[in-house]
């Protein structure tokens, strides 16, 4: 008998959504592979394969069955089980009738804490192919499509009409219905080159039958893969290299089954435009990969990919010659228009864009980062008239026609725009640096007056939406608060930035006119700022301990944070930090429970004491203490720990010889106060307390 076999699941449907293809099918697999674990199926391997057209799904060495188990159910104890007259009870017999057995076919279950009734019965596992129907079912109902559509007079839903479905476990068609489908062993090839019929004799080759009778690369990554190299031949054809985006390349992945590339030309006057202006037209609108010089340059050149393979390539590649240039002429014209009028006169209309409804318009809210660019200006010693010109001007490229037709070259276009109308060079920068970093690990904003915009562009977006009650809740986060807050920190941190975060945050703070909790939004933003951190810490290698004992001396610029956190990093690998750490967890705790008030200073301290050791730990924390001052002058922290932990052995002598809780109330004061400033000693850096050994 065979214990397993190859599965494979397909299900065809007209062209699926292209940005949403590559999530769709790793979910479909995600699911069926989660429904073979919940349901005890083995395999040895599993894959997914997508095009415009299937999701598939290939499970390798399934197993034929569940494993046969052993179950065994507890019923009513002893106690509970019989009659005064020693029949069973309505609740023995009750049990038995749950198990389908008799009464006499109970066991007796006898554990330390009791007897009980039991019964213990062999199940045999279902067959794997009566098992799954529901879990693919499952699976397809629980795919991450936003909203389903219905098509014809059924009341099935999916994100697009489904035409055929593929259910075959080993060379055996598991029949059943799939979105009102009947499963089959038939598959459709290629739209045009292969419109006929293909019948899938094995699951393991699919992927083979499709690729050499249907013109179909099932493969998702093999399609990739095979988009990126002909991109790359065929702009090394023209003298240029191919300008590749991931994300486009997925997309162009997902709208091709059998894709050929074509290589196209426009009209060289079009250089002249900015260059991501033609790249972006070319991206967006139609799909293009742009080509380049090895200079970086952009050439009068694209690559774009046919889904056919076609006898006459040329009319297709004149075709995309005359669908590109009005495309392009647009961007021209968009770029002549716009220079007609400076940014300057364009500041005025930002009060007819609604920012948020509390918060005002846009143009209310660049006169709040005016404000605050002059803040975060004087806090770093930049530029202040330069850092009030570029936040003036920030949002002013929002009004232009550019902008308006491509979003995302907001800031950019405002670069190339201001620098056109004459304004200062570090201003025009700047109009592009206020929205670094534009994602996870992209750069920062690195000019001087382009890294205050950042910060005060988004600690303005912060606290605005904070005060107006919009807290991001889950994975909700309309206004990209998140993003915005890691932003303030990666710009202050990775430019070295000496700057206080709740000085900013109370200046921001005071510009909104409408009300609120002034008090209670001022930490929830500080709060929020320090979770990311926490998260940014994390992700840099530092461990939650570590970030904890640093929070718990509350530094309020992240970049004395970050020096702090790599000083406790280091110091815990030092052979006295693992004692120095329970010695520090033990005074707080002491100092916590105590209800004697410590001494209130330790200026006599040393005719108040008896014990050598206590002494000795006096001086050795008394000439500590005066070493790290300058030390801490300078925030080096590495060089404080270091030198505290050289009280490792005074510390140790003390709480091996000395009872700190006495009953003489005046000498428990006075060591009290001791452990209270060797502890003052500590707390300059972080808590070292809350180190885990």
């Amino acid at each position: 008998m065979t214990t397993s076999n190859h599965l494979l699941f397909e299900l065809g449907s007209e062209e699926l959504p292209p940005k949403n293809l590559l999530k769709l099918s790793n979910a479909l697999l995600n699911n069926i592979v989660q429904g073979l674990n919940a349901a005890e199926l083995t395999f040895t391997a599993s894959k997914a394969y997508a095009t415009p057209r299937r999701l598939a799904v290939l499970i390798e060495n399934l197993s034929a069955a569940q494993p046969d188990k052993t179950v065994e159910k507890r019923g009513p104890a002893i106690q509970a089980a019989f009659a005064p007259d020693g029949s069973p009870s309505k609740a023995a017999l009750g049990f038995a009738t749950s198990c389908n057995t008799s009464f006499d076919q109970l066991e007796r279950l006898k554990t330390d804490k009791g007897e009980w009734l039991s019964f213990t019965q062999q199940v045999k596992g279902q067959a794997t192919e009566q098992l799954l129907p529901d879990i693919i079912c499952q699976s397809i109902a629980d795919l991450p499509i936003a909203k389903r559509m219905r098509w014809g007079s059924n009341t099935t839903e999916f994100v697009r009409p489904v035409h055929w479905a593929v259910l075959l476990y080993g060379d055996a068609v598991i029949d059943t219905e799939i979105l009102g489908l009947k499963t089959g062993a038939i598959t459709q090839g290629h739209r045009f080159h292969a419109p006929q019929a293909i019948t899938i004799s094995q699951p393991q080759n699919y992927a083979d039958i499709l690729y050499t009778q249907g013109k179909v690369i099932a493969d998702f990554e093999q399609r990739l893969t095979l988009i990126r190299d002909a991109a790359h031949l065929a702009a090394s054809a023209v003298g240029g290299l191919a300008h590749i985006e991931e994300d486009l390349l997925e997309e162009i992945a997902a709208l091709n089954e059998w894709p050929v590339p074509i290589t196209g030309s426009f009209d060289t006057r079009f250089l002249e435009l900015p260059a991501e202006v033609l790249i972006t037209t070319m991206q967006t609108n139609q799909k293009y990969f742009p080509v380049k010089s090895a200079k970086g340059e952009l050439l009068a050149h694209f690559i774009t990919f046919s889904n056919i393979e076609s006898s006459n390539p040329e009319s297709i590649q004149r075709g995309n010659e005359r669908v590109v240039t009005p495309r392009l002429s647009d961007a021209e014209f968009f770029w002549k228009q716009d220079r007609k009028k400076p940014l300057e006169e364009r500041v005025e209309s930002l009060s007819t864009i609604v920012f948020q409804e509390k918060l005002g318009t846009i143009s209310d809210k660049a006169h709040r980062v005016i404000k605050l660019a002059e803040s975060v200006a004087k806090q770093l010693n930049f530029n202040v008239e330069l850092s009030k010109r570029a936040a003036l001007l920030a949002k002013t490229d929002l009004m232009t026609e550019m902008v308006g037709e491509f979003g995302n070259l907001q800031g950019l276009m405002g670069r190339y725009y201001a620098l056109a109308d004459g304004e200062p060079v570090e201003v025009a920068w700047a109009l592009e640096e206020q929205y670094f970093p534009k994602q996870s690990g992209s750069p920062t904003a690195t000019s001087a007056i382009g890294v205050v915009l950042a910060i005060a562009e988004k600690i303005d977006t912060l606290t605005g939406i904070f005060s107006a009650g919009l807290i991001p809740t889950g994975d909700k986060d309309p206004y990209a608060l998140r993003r915005a807050a890691l932003g303030v920190l990666r710009t202050v941190i990775e430019n070295n930035l000496v700057i206080d975060l709740p000085e900013l945050i109370d200046v921001a703070l005071t510009l909104f006119t409408h009300e609120f909790d002034i008090e209670a939004t001022r930490n929830l933003v500080t709060d929020f700022i320090f979770d990311r951190l926490k998260g940014y810490c994390l992700d840099q290698g530092y461990s939650a301990d570590e970030f904890d004992a640093v929070l718990s001396v509350n530094p309020t610029q992240p970049l004395d944070f970050i020096q702090r956190l790599q000083a406790v990093k280091n110091f815990r690998q030092l052979p006295e930090a693992d004692s120095l750490a329970a010695a520090n967890k033990r005074i707080r705790n002491i100092l916590k429970k105590s209800d004697t008030p410590a001494a209130a200073n330790i200026g006599g301290l040393v005719d108040r004491l008896i014990e050598p050791q206590e002494l000795a730990l006096l001086a050795a924390a008394q000439l500590a203490a005066k070493d790290i001052q300058p030390l801490l002058a300078e925030r080096d922290y590495q060089a404080t720990l270091n030198r505290l932990a050289a009280l490792r052995n005074d510390v140790d002598a003390f709480f091996d010889h000395v009872m700190v809780m006495t009953d003489d109330a005046e000498l428990r004061a006075n060591r009290l106060a001791l452990l209270n400033f060797l502890s003052d000693q500590f707390l300059t850096c972080a808590d070292i307390s809350k180190l885990q050994a």
